[in-house]
């Protein structure tokens, strides 16, 4: 019992509840950009955007699920089945991560307004390159340190 409670239960308990967490901070993200009323919008169904949302929870605890267990259903063995499955989650996610871009590059716009209210006339450029510098650095560290790998 004490093996099963270990290698099952506590595993499972530990990915829901870091899906819970992932699942809101992207929820968060989404409302921050205003995706969740732009998808209610483009379809006419704003009276169901709690269920919008609740489907991206549901797909973010679950994808942190399957990545905790190791769960993969494509070339699994169940053949055309797998396949299907794998090409509908493609589709599905290249429309959410397109989309996503469309709502963060139109909140881009946002910027420099913010910047003329902070009467921020130079240094733009600086602050981009700090920013740039910054994320290349952070890749470098993590793959270099491989920090990927996980811990066995």
């Amino acid at each position: 019992m004490s093996s099963t409670i270990s290698s099952v239960i506590l595993p499972g308990i530990i990915g829901l509840s870091f899906g819970a967490l992932a699942a809101s901070g992207v929820l968060t993200v989404l409302m921050a950009v205003g995706l969740m009323p732009r998808y209610a919008g483009r379809v006419h169904e704003a009276k169901h955007i709690t269920l919008f949302e609740n489907m991206i929870i549901w797909g973010t605890m679950s994808g942190t699920f399957i990545s905790l267990f190791g769960v993969y259903v494509g070339n699994s063995g169940l053949g055309l089945l797998g396949n299907l499955t794998e090409i509908i989650y493609g589709v599905f996610s290249g429309i959410f991560v397109g989309t996503l871009a469309l709502a963060i590059a139109e909140m881009l716009d946002a910027f420099p307004i913010f910047f003329r209210r902070l009467k921020l006339s130079g240094g733009l450029a600086w602050i981009i390159l700090a920013v740039a510098l910054g994320k290349m650095t952070g890749g470098f560290v993590y793959f270099y340190f491989k920090l990927y790998e996980t811990v066995p």
